[in-house]
């Protein structure tokens, strides 16, 4: 039984740092995109929803957009959470890293309003993080009988 006050803050120890390294990529990526000058007319090919959750119903919008590169190579690329109005067929701007068009990100560059979001994300991530550690060191502490009186 004990082993579970270990497991359980192990996991979700785990969980919080990937997502925390995932928030960073994307962070990287989207910034290298902005940041390398280079963009491109770009065509909307399809727009769709995915749904997640049980109670509370979370609904995502992804968008599918196709351009060319200066050099003439043509890129595929998925997003999420574009602008609504943004529909099947439509033109927009994306910006792109020469190194790897295949992250690049139609959404208007707001590198502050980014850097805020990512920095509030780890903030709140190291603070999940924090408590696990807390928890597994204060159960670590915690007398032995505590544990002789279950089950």
């Amino acid at each position: 039984m004990e082993f579970m006050f270990y497991a359980v803050p192990g996991i979700i120890a785990a969980g919080v740092i990937l997502m925390a390294a995932k928030v960073i990529q994307r962070s990287t990526q989207v910034s290298r995109a902005w940041s390398s000058g280079l963009t491109a007319e770009a065509r909307c090919l399809r727009t769709y929803t995915t749904t997640s959750g049980g109670d509370r119903i979370s609904t995502t919008l992804h968008h599918v957009y196709e351009f060319t590169t200066r050099e003439g190579r043509p890129v595929r690329f998925e997003e999420e959470n574009g602008p609504a109005t943004t529909v099947e067929g439509d033109i927009v701007t994306v910006h792109y890293a020469a190194g790897r068009p295949e992250a690049a990100t139609a959404h208007a560059p707001r590198p502050f309003a980014m850097a805020a979001g990512t920095v509030g994300l780890l903030c709140f991530f190291g603070v999940m993080l924090a408590f696990c550690v807390f928890f597994v060191m204060t159960v670590n502490s915690a007398p032995t009988d505590v544990f002789s009186d279950m089950p």
